[in-house]
């Protein structure tokens, strides 16, 4: 614990964190439990969202489902309009362009801290939030994928324009209309990159990464190469070593797959079957053993269709306990995505004793140390070459099962880099 952090404990701070939701999506989960750690350290730590599910009583909504929803609206209009109205990239960017004034709401104006998490798609536009930078308080924001330093895009895949020195613009996630057929590199992304630009330069906010290959893109990055930037992981709450009871295999190899969205591009879910095909057809007496349980929702049922090995569809599973249950009968958790900022499921997998393998392509390298505590996949733009990269590392994982003392190791792993007392000073670290 630093100086800052002892000093703080002396007097309760008021800490106010903005983000769309308290329950849906990986950036609202995190958002919770860091409220929760803050308040465990005796601070006064409220949350306002769009999207109030949970009956947390230090949860309030924004403002009135009329003007969210009305935001909402007003936000995805110009979306669409520079998408060539194309659904399956509408929610994979975003302009902030339309969000909810709160510079008058109590809990901000009683505030010391403004925690500012993912608040797009009419949550906070980037003018309000330079409304809120003139409060004069301590603004906080928080990074959960690559949106801060890109023009629109959450997720940047191969593009490299958000790297100094370049720009925004003649962005491929902006389909050619067709009322306008030539690709401009005055597009929406760069208009948004602009509009960036100038608020980072008139505001005083503190960067956070959770990790560090985030924070490595962002340093790089034109928008915030010159701004305060610091690398904190998100929180994972955890019981005692004790309390964790393993189930037993009986010799089968149970895999692990969890996501939101199982279909959802950026899980690559397909490089995943393929891997265990090849598994399937390559390391036979291996994948007979083999069992995969698949959890979160799927609109295109038929990747489950024809699945290389003894497979279990259990849909979408928002209870902890039984979430828990599933890590503790699992041996092996698999991230096959593209690009993953900080993996959660990895994390609370390993934490629960499964041994985590996903392509080295993100912040997996902040879970994993490649052979003792999980295996890390090398990426290839080629499926096949994806696909068989990712088998060996799941074949490699198998050969590490058994091995004294892997389940403690996992749980070390995790206690000692995710632990939410050290994540939550970490930072009130930033408020003085």
């Amino acid at each position: 614990m630093s100086v800052n952090s002892l000093q703080l404990q002396h007097f309760v701070m008021n800490i106010v964190i903005i983000n769309k939701s308290d329950t849906t999506g990986g950036a609202a989960i995190v958002s919770m439990r860091l409220l929760n750690a803050l308040r465990e350290a005796g601070h006064n730590a409220r949350m306002l969202v769009a999207e109030r599910k949970s009956d947390s009583p230090y949860v309030e909504k924004i403002a009135s489902g009329f003007r969210l929803k009305s935001a909402f609206i007003a936000d995805r209009i110009p979306m669409a309009y520079h998408n060539g109205m194309s659904r399956s990239t509408l929610f994979k960017i975003d302009g902030a362009i339309w969000g909810i004034d709160i510079t008058s709401n109590p809990l901000v104006q009683s505030a010391d801290a403004i925690f500012i998490n993912w608040i797009n798609q009419g949550v906070l536009s980037l003018e309000d939030i330079y409304d809120l930078s003139k409060l004069g308080k301590k603004i906080i924001w928080t990074m959960h994928d690559m949106w801060n330093f890109t023009g629109i895009c959450h997720h940047a895949g191969d593009c490299n324009r958000y790297i100094y020195p370049l720009q925004c613009g003649l962005c491929p996630l902006l389909r050619e209309r067709w009322w306008n057929k030539n690709p401009s590199f005055f597009d929406l992304s760069y208009q948004t990159f602009l509009r960036k630009l100038c608020l980072y330069k008139l505001v005083d906010i503190t960067f956070v990464a959770v990790s560090s290959w985030l924070e490595q893109c962002a340093r790089q990055s034109t928008l915030l190469k010159n701004q305060k930037i610091k690398r904190i992981p998100n929180a994972f709450p955890l019981p005692d070593i004790k309390d964790i009871h393993r189930t037993e295999s009986a010799g089968r190899i149970r895999l692990i797959f969890a996501a939101a969205r199982v279909d959802d591009d950026i899980k690559d879910f397909s490089t995943l079957k393929e891997a265990l095909r090849y598994i399937s057809e390559h390391h036979p007496e291996i994948a007979e053993k083999m069992e995969i349980t698949i959890i979160g929702g799927i609109k295109n049922r038929s990747l489950l269709k024809k699945f290389p090995i003894s497979m279990q569809y259990r849909g979408t599973v928002n209870d902890q306990k039984e979430m828990q249950r599933a890590y503790q009968s699992s041996d092996i958790v698999i991230s096959s995505s593209e690009f993953e900022t900080l993996p959660g499921t990895l994390i609370e997998g390993q934490a629960y004793g499964a041994i985590p393998v996903a392509f080295d392509r993100g912040g997996q390298r902040d879970i994993i140390t490649p052979g003792e505590t999980g295996c890390l996949a090398q990426w290839d733009s080629a499926p096949e070459k994806r696909a068989e990269s990712l088998a060996k590392a799941i074949i490699e994982a198998v050969s590490m099962l058994g091995t004294p003392d892997l389940h403690l190791r996992l749980y070390r792993n995790v206690a000692d880099r995710f632990s939410p007392q050290a994540v939550a000073y970490k930072y009130l670290d930033l408020i003085i």
